[in-house]
């Protein structure tokens, strides 16, 4: 048993309403929030709250307002529970009932099509779209173990998503942020020599993308982001919010944007999603990713501006952390599995 090494102070500056959290000891998966600098199991503060994730997403909003009662009386100190020492610190959501990622971004969109010298598509503006990735490859804070064709261009992809509260069909943006029960930080990990071979055939991305999806370090309830929230852009629909985003490599700062320059909000996105459809309580929505988000687009626009530009991909090694205001930071090392199985290698 053991937790990752999480300055949670340094991430909590401000007073926040609540951060749920998942966490296994002994092997066995829990329910928990963060207050005061430590993990509580919330079931041993209130018996009638499940102790996991999915379970309690399922209870809806009776649930929600019991845990919002201990974290308060947590940091109130009205209840003074035993806080967790030793866990291992899971997604917040470990078992996702689906996983879907958007393209909410225009920049990122726009450069990586510039990049690829083609203009951009009048279709963006017109409505929001999403890709369904494996949901069972859903994982926290920790190590990210690839496969040797993953290595080909393996790269980071810095997002926002949120998790789904409550069971939905035909949602109108106008009420769809209701549905939402929480938001949390994405790396959309890619192999991207697998994503752009499989493209060629117009299917996909797949291969490419379901090794990993990385969340956490927490689900941050909607309530916490108010002193954020800002203006949607014009003539869209939802709330938005001025969230700093930042990726590190090895320490070093490499992609900067902000929450705020979505273009399609999460409403416009789970509008589209649950048309003639359920959206499902534990259901992940991505917001693709951010201006600069990840290597593709800088090394394509680095190339574009200077021949010599030295690109670069994510290697065995490396330490790999998101930081988003209010939301904590995401830290990952980048790990190889010791084989040399390959699936490029057994193209006829």
């Amino acid at each position: 048993m053991f937790h990752w090494d999480v300055d949670f102070t340094s991430l909590t500056k401000n007073i926040y309403k609540m951060k749920l959290v998942s966490y296994k000891t002994e092997d066995k998966e829990h329910l928990g929030i963060y207050a005061n600098g430590h993990i509580y199991n919330l079931n041993s503060c209130d018996k009638l709250i499940p102790d996991n994730m999915n379970a309690f997403l399922e209870g809806g909003e009776p649930l929600m307002e019991r845990a919002k009662k201990v974290n308060q009386e947590i940091l109130d100190g009205s209840l003074s529970p035993k806080e967790e020492v030793f866990y291992e610190l899971l997604a917040p959501v470990p078992h996702p009932t689906s996983c879907r990622d958007g393209y909410a971004f225009r920049q990122h969109v726009a450069a990586a099509r510039r990049n690829r010298k083609v203009d951009m598509i009048a279709e963006f503006d017109q409505y929001p779209i999403f890709y369904f990735t494996n949901h069972n490859a859903i994982q926290g804070p920790g190590e990210i173990e690839c496969m040797p064709d993953h290595f080909q261009k393996l790269d980071f992809e810095l997002e926002v998503a949120v998790v789904i509260g409550k069971k939905g069909r035909n949602i109108k943006a106008a009420e769809a942020d209701e549905y939402i029960a929480g938001y949390t930080i994405m790396n959309d990990m890619s192999a991207r020599t697998l994503q752009m071979e499989e493209m060629l055939l117009n299917l996909g991305p797949a291969k490419g993308k379901d090794f990993s999806t990385v969340i956490g370090p927490w689900l941050v309830t909607p309530d916490e982001l108010e002193q954020y929230k800002v203006a949607a852009k014009e003539n869209h629909v939802g709330n938005a919010y001025n969230l700093k985003m930042t990726c590190k490599v090895n320490g070093i700062e490499v992609s900067s944007g902000n929450m705020a320059d979505m273009d399609w909000t999460f409403a416009e996105i789970i509008e589209r999603c649950a048309y003639g459809v359920d959206i499902l309580p534990g259901d992940v929505i991505g917001s693709g990713t951010v201006g600069t988000g990840c290597f593709l687009e800088l090394n394509g626009t680095g190339l574009l501006n200077d021949p010599n530009y030295k690109v670069q991909w994510l290697q065995a090694g490396d330490h790999v952390e998101m930081e988003i205001t209010g939301l904590g930071a995401l830290s990952n090392n980048i790990t190889k599995v010791d084989t040399d199985f390959s699936i490029l290698a057994l193209k006829k």
